[in-house]
């Protein structure tokens, strides 16, 4: 231990969430009328290809990829964050589950018209993109997973077969320019965007 490091108080918390910060994706599955239900999700991380979702069971998106395993997983700006807000009391679940009215929810079938977004059509599954979103990642469901020790999630990897991006933000073929892309991040349930660069990876590539 540094001897000359200042010490640092900390103190016990128990918080009622842990998003301790991370991006805001809104998840597109398919209706069985084969409509598009969008899902705000603040539970993800990629690995390679590989995209992991936490998603909340008893709604309609968990119940629309264990029927058929496709999504677009579409990334907002934080230009869009008054768009999400409007998803976020609306489900596509009816009737709405008792633990959803009890917070607030409201059904709502048409989450494009209320959420002011627009579909366009996908290239290889058959859920819609959202125009707006800069980054639009179509994907398929590999596995479902529900964790032993918790009846309130599931664990959901995609893979990504797709990727979409809005021309503005690309540096050249292969790359996305971190300098004009920015997520919607999702920190202690509030909203926020990305501050000035700090630095680089030793491994960037730009």
């Amino acid at each position: 231990m540094n001897k000359n490091a200042q010490m640092i108080d900390t103190e016990l918390i128990k918080p009622k969430i842990l998003y301790y910060g991370t991006p805001v994706i809104l998840l597109n599955t398919l209706n069985e009328d084969d409509t598009v239900n969008i899902s705000p999700i603040s539970s993800s991380w990629a690995l390679g290809e590989h995209i992991i979702l936490g998603i909340g069971l008893g709604g309609k998106a968990i119940e629309n990829l264990e029927r058929h395993p496709e999504c677009v997983i579409n990334i907002p700006d934080p230009s869009l964050w008054e768009n999400v807000e409007r998803l976020a009391p609306l489900t596509g679940k009816h009737p709405v589950p008792d633990y959803k009215l009890m917070s607030g929810f409201t059904f709502e079938k048409d989450k494009y018209a209320q959420s002011g977004l627009t579909s366009v059509d996908s290239v290889t599954v058959r859920p819609s993109r959202i125009m707006e979103c800069p980054i639009q990642i179509e994907a398929k469901v590999n596995h479902i997973r529900l964790p032993d020790d918790s009846p309130f999630f599931a664990i959901v990897e995609t893979q990504a077969v797709q990727v979409h991006a809005h021309r503005s933000i690309i540096m050249n073929e292969q790359h996305i320019d971190p300098g004009k892309w920015s997520p919607l991040i999702y920190n202690f349930r509030h909203y926020y965007g990305l501050g000035p660069t700090l630095g680089k990876s030793f491994r960037a590539e730009t």
